[in-house]
């Protein structure tokens, strides 16, 4: 696949992410674990149990060669992704939305790029490449900063209360452990080589092996995520509500959420692997600045920026403006790695300590 249709697909998929939660404004009579239990079934456990059993011959098969420690680390990796979204919604709620998205998606954008960057090993890139990424890690940062400080600024427009339940302090460590624990989904996909490999080895197609990936990092995932809803269910008593009106409505709501999700999931896999090599640490924290142009903007067009003046939406308009500016840093990245040819290809064979590109074996 040509470059340029990896980031087409990496830009649907940030898209796709960004739109997935939409849905839940039109949910009806459920309150937010309901949707969000029932999202994380359909899109944690169903789509990826699917889809894997589907798309892969002999899928026991494959995992029983593989072993018990390779699916384990890729289990583990799923669950730290998902304790990260259950931290997020905490943190949000005791230091405030913008300060929690700029933390969170900054580092995550940082550290789902440079661990497996450091993990290929930093010899494998030349000085041009070296400095794009850098370049482009920079305007992610700064790009959800601003964007961050536009919510701020907005909420603060809104309403003269700008107390927060909670303390600071336990919120800003959540908002900076969410961070570190969002990354994990990607390094999940770095460290899973063996999975996708084994499932191509059984006759996967080049296409289909990642899935033996998604099913234990999903799964993972999904663990943190129900174990909190269940929390919530109870402690609200709002099982209730599942025997209530509206069911068919809200499971199709929730349904539509779960597919736009694994959609853009299963994309950036496509992505990633179209770039080479260097594909996750190059496409993760594109996926990330798309995911936050594109919530910016169905923000803009849905009217949240309304009556909150004229300074909030210069400051989005500011924070998008400069993750832009780090896809194209990273897009030269891409193109440099190209450009350095066989010496590229040397220094990934010989000079890197664990190489990249078995993790999507197509």
């Amino acid at each position: 696949m040509a470059s340029n249709a990896a980031w087409t697909l990496l830009i649907l998929a940030g898209l796709a992410n960004a739109t997935f939660g939409l849905p839940m404004k039109y949910v009806r009579r459920w309150e937010w674990e309901n949707t969000w239990a029932a999202w994380t079934v359909l899109a944690l456990i169903c789509a990826p149990v699917v889809m894997a059993f589907s798309c892969i011959p002999s899928l026991p098969t494959v995992y029983r060669e593989t072993g018990l420690q390779a699916i384990a680390v890729v289990f583990l990796f799923g669950a730290g992704w998902g304790l990260a979204q259950v931290l997020f919604g905490k943190a949000m709620h005791a230091i405030g939305i913008g300060l929690t998205f700029s933390i969170v998606l900054g580092l995550s954008a940082a550290a789902g790029s440079v661990l497996p960057m450091l993990r290929i090993g930093i010899r494998a890139l030349d000085a041009a490449a070296t400095m794009r990424i850098i370049e482009g890690l920079a305007l992610v940062v700064l790009g959800v900063a601003v964007c961050a400080e536009a919510g701020r600024r907005r909420e603060r427009a809104r309403t003269e209360d700008a107390r927060r339940s909670g303390s600071f302090v336990p919120g800003l460590a959540m908002a900076l452990s969410s961070g570190l624990l969002a990354s994990m989904m990607n390094l999940g996909v770095a460290f899973g080589g063996p999975l996708a490999a084994r499932a191509s080895a059984h006759g996967a197609s080049q296409a289909n092996g990642v899935y033996a990936i998604w099913l234990p990092l999903l799964v993972g995932g999904a663990i943190p995520n129900i174990a909190y809803c269940a929390y919530l269910l109870r402690g609200r008593k709002t099982w209730a509500l599942y025997r209530g009106a509206s069911q068919a409505l809200n499971i199709g709501l929730a349904a539509t959420m779960a597919i736009l999700w694994f959609f853009s999931t299963a994309l950036y896999g496509v992505a990633s692997h179209a770039l080479g090599a260097w594909g996750v640490v190059l496409a993760w924290p594109v996926f990330m600045s798309v995911i936050v142009i594109g919530a910016g903007l169905i923000g803009i067009f849905t009217g949240e920026w309304r009556d909150c003046g004229r300074t909030p939406p210069w400051f989005q308009a500011a924070g998008i403006l400069l993750l832009v500016l780090a896809i194209v840093s990273f897009s030269r990245a891409q193109s440099a790695l190209q450009n350095a040819g066989p010496r590229q290809t040397s220094a990934l064979q010989h000079g890197a300590s664990v190489s990249l590109s078995e993790v999507y074996v197509r």
